[in-house]
């Protein structure tokens, strides 16, 4: 290990260290705190440890002034975010998500996610043993959902080509299983395990844990609908004779910085080359395994594997995977992708059944006026005898649908408004974070923004006479990139009530950063600048020629290439 030591960064470690070493693999005292009714809330350390077990403590905070001034605490309560590798649950799982956020959430609505998966909003204290009881009855947990841990594990969702796809989910799940954490604080906690008393190690995650969270994908080309750039590390599914061989390894991405500090940046994956299918799970285990021990334990803001590959270098750090995991990189064998976004309506796939897509705007699930959402999945799901998969953005597909049933799934979903005709390209093509009300880190809107925004955007292309065309435009409410904003052709990020940070220049493909092209403006002021911007690309663009690549091509911002030296240029 001396040899390596000087890839480890040194100084006083960052406080969430101390919290995760002295939890006792991840107790703390969360379970004393659940029995404090003087507080809605997780006190001292159980505020960070309860992310380790799927959870994040919020607040209403449409109402906190208003709560304050009556003196009293903020209304907090937990958001719990589900574990679901490859985002796919049976039909009896849903209803049984459905009657408990239908019962015991302030929203009552369930929340698909970019980490194809769902939450649970507005859960207060004396409920939360329950939701985690009630997912368990059913094979659901919340497990290292969040927290500086592997996180939920997402898969290609879409099942064109379902022998290929199938394979891809379950390598998602092997990964997902191999790298959760092995203590058992979960189930002691939230399932009332029996406490055994054992000297507990943890592996492949180390003691502390991971420095920073770490995100994993398995991806079946040409469709990036999991968009590999975000995450830490990819699989990049490479088939012959319709059969999964092998995976192109990328290591690297993140879409996460911080506004002021110009040290933090988002970043593209790297491509580490090519591993048959049986080095899958040890390449995993060593990715993780390096950047445990050397990622940065100082600075949070910089603890991310990008980080760690920025600091050390690309091929030192691919090297020491090689060692551990006992391999050697072969080339890349080439891929393309040439899509992502979901693929929406009926899809057949080669077993005869059939798959059906649907858009859920910002993935939020409840009854409207005249769309009622919530009650329409609970009716698909009493009759369905496939499955459902939740997509990376935001949408459901119900799966593996017999042809005698299509035509009845297809009437419940269009009764519900689940179907309807008049949804344009571009509100397919948009995406947000949930942000305000409840995120404690949003400085903007961005779930309730994005609805009224698409409108103005539809109107523009409307005007400028391309209205059958569209833009990948996503908003998120911080720079954390939960809306990945950063693989946007057009992406804002919040920067203040009603302002953001105005980014230009990703592709469809979301292989390219889009640039920064203005700071800290008004909702207005972005409308001015796309509305000429559209303009000129209804004027001057090609064929097929994406909004992003136009921006490029005119010089109109320039390609963000090394985002560690060009980003903020």
């Amino acid at each position: 290990m001396a040899n390596e030591n000087k890839y480890i960064v040194e100084g006083k470690l960052a406080e969430n260290e101390r919290i995760k070493g002295e939890s006792n693999f991840l107790r703390g005292t969360i379970e004393k705190d659940l029995k404090d009714d003087l507080t809605g809330g997780f006190t001292a350390d159980n505020f960070q440890l309860i992310r380790f077990h799927g959870m994040y403590q919020q607040d209403d905070r449409d109402i906190r002034a208003e709560r304050a001034k009556q003196k009293l605490e903020p209304l907090q309560n937990v958001m719990l975010r589900a574990r679901l590798p490859g985002g796919i649950i049976q039909p009896k799982q849903w209803l049984a998500i459905d009657k408990f956020a239908a019962e015991h959430s302030l929203f009552g609505s369930i929340r698909l996610t970019t980490r194809q998966t769902f939450q649970f909003h507005g859960v207060l204290k004396p409920q939360i043993k329950l939701m985690h009881q009630t997912l368990d009855k059913v094979g659901i947990d919340s497990i290292a959902t969040a927290g500086d841990v592997n996180r939920n594990v997402l898969c290609t969702s879409n099942p064109v080509e379902s022998e290929v796809h199938q394979e891809a989910y379950e390598w998602a799940k092997k990964i997902s299983e191999h790298l959760l954490p092995k203590t058992r604080a979960y189930a002691e906690i939230w399932l009332d395990g029996e406490k055994v008393e054992t000297t507990e190690q943890e592996p492949i995650l180390g003691n502390n844990y991971l420095p920073r969270k770490f995100k994993t994908t398995v991806v079946v080309p040409p469709h990036n609908d999991v968009d590999v750039h975000a995450n830490d590390l990819n699989f990049v599914a490479i088939s012959k004779d319709g059969k999964l061989v092998g995976f192109n390894v990328l290591v690297g991405g993140g879409l996460a910085m911080t506004h002021g500090d110009h040290t933090t940046f988002p970043r593209k994956a790297d491509d580490f080359g090519y591993i048959s299918i049986d080095k899958t799970l040890d390449v995993a285990a060593a990715v993780v395994g390096v950047q445990r021990d050397w990622g940065n334990r100082v600075n949070r803001k910089n603890a991310k594997t990008k980080y760690t590959l920025e600091r050390v270098g690309v091929e030192k750090f691919k090297a020491e995977v090689e060692k551990r995991a006992g391999i050697k990189f072969a080339p890349s064998e080439a891929y393309e992708f040439t899509s992502r976004g979901d693929r929406f309506g009926w899809v057949e796939g080669v077993d005869g059944n059939y798959h059906l897509t649907v858009f859920i705007e910002n993935g939020r699930i409840l009854d409207y006026p005249g769309k009622t959402l919530k009650t329409g999945c609970a009716e698909i799901a009493k009759v369905h005898n496939g499955d459902f998969r939740l997509t990376a953005n935001q949408n459901l597909v119900i799966a593996a649908v017999a042809p005698e049933d299509k035509d009845r799934i297809e009437a419940l979903a269009r009764e519900h408004g689940l179907i309807t005709d008049d949804v344009s390209n571009q509100r397919l093509d948009s995406m947000a974070c949930v942000s305000l009300p409840t995120c404690p880190l949003a400085m903007a809107e961005a779930e309730r923004y994005l609805p009224g925004a698409v409108t103005d955007i539809e109107g523009l292309l409307a005007k400028h006479g391309i209205a059958d065309k569209s833009i990948i435009f996503r908003v998120t409410g911080c720079p954390n990139g939960c809306g990945r904003a950063m693989l946007a052709e057009v992406g804002l990020v919040g920067k203040g009530p009603g302002k953001y940070n105005l980014h230009l220049g990703g592709d469809r493909e979301g292989t390219r950063i889009p640039k920064m092209y203005k700071e800290n403006i008004s909702e207005q002021e972005i409308l001015n600048d796309l509305d000429e911007l559209i303009g000129l690309w209804a004027q001057k663009g090609n064929d097929n020629e994406g909004f992003g690549d136009f921006l490029i091509r005119e010089k109109i911002v320039a390609p963000v290439i090394n985002s560690a030296k060009d980003f903020y240029v």
